[in-house]
């Protein structure tokens, strides 16, 4: 073959090579300079992975307001003659003849809108804690048990609870008839509601919540609500039904202390 036919070959061989091949290859295989383009790396270059590094946010320290999982508390005043009347086990220091009880501190109790917790932790009520608030319940051992049944529930070291509950207690007047009535009275729970908004300006009728014995015959106990800061508020409606339940008939006694 003489040596243009020769050339030619190499010429055509190299043309059908390089119509197969992409535009940035055919200027390497020709020679000429080579720009690459954002587009020829997307073709040839592998994708970029970008690490994210791991982030966490800081928990704040709760409040005792967050710590305290319910939404209200329920101010438990126990008429201590209708307790007294009705316990075979009554305690003598409460119940004893000349003491002369009339609302005492049933207990301070964190409550749901529905229900309430109970026994939320296992840390003791000290007996040194608990002398610094005498006379604040009846009796020591009923000071013991609403401390393990419904402060443990208030997010509330011990001694901070007992100072909640007699600070909450001491808002509250009583009323001068309910005070140390010598005699019994019969009243509706209108009039036992309004003889504490006299008292208590800043309560409502749905603030106080009364509690009755004996199948609606007997003053049992007043329940007063307060937010989890000491403000009093209306009571739940779980709270008023239990009211209609407990004082059904249309009056009921409250009897007198001894």
């Amino acid at each position: 073959m003489s040596s243009y036919l020769k050339a030619l070959a190499v010429i055509l061989v190299l043309i059908s090579v390089t119509a197969c091949l992409p535009d940035d290859t055919l200027d390497l295989v020709l020679g000429t300079p080579v720009f690459v383009t954002e587009a020829a790396l997307a073709k040839t270059a592998p994708p970029k992975v970008t690490k994210v590094a791991a982030t966490r946010t800081p928990k704040a320290t709760p409040t005792k307001e967050q710590a305290a999982d319910f939404d209200f508390y329920v101010l438990s005043l126990s008429w201590s003659p209708d307790y007294c009347a009705t316990t075979d086990s009554a305690d003598p220091n409460q119940c004893s003849v000349g003491k002369r009880l009339g609302f005492v501190l049933h207990g301070l109790w964190p409550q749901y809108v529905n229900g309430y917790p109970s026994d939320c932790a296992t840390t003791r009520l000290a007996d040194k804690v608990l002398a610094k608030f005498p006379n604040l319940f009846p009796s020591t051992s009923l000071a013991f048990h609403e401390w393990r049944k419904h402060g443990t529930c208030s997010g509330l070291t011990p001694e901070e609870y007992l100072a909640k509950a007699r600070d909450i207690k001491e808002s509250v007047a009583i009323p001068t008839d309910y005070q140390r009535p010598a005699k019994a009275l019969r009243v509706t729970v209108d009039d036992l509601k309004q003889a504490f908004i006299d008292a208590n300006p800043e309560f409502t009728a749905a603030t106080v919540v009364v509690n009755c014995s004996g199948s609606g015959r007997f003053l049992k106990e007043v329940y007063a609500c307060f937010s989890i800061e000491g403000e009093p508020i209306e009571c739940s409606r779980e709270l008023q039904k239990d009211e209609i339940r407990s004082c059904r008939n249309a009056d009921f006694l409250v009897r007198n202390v001894k």
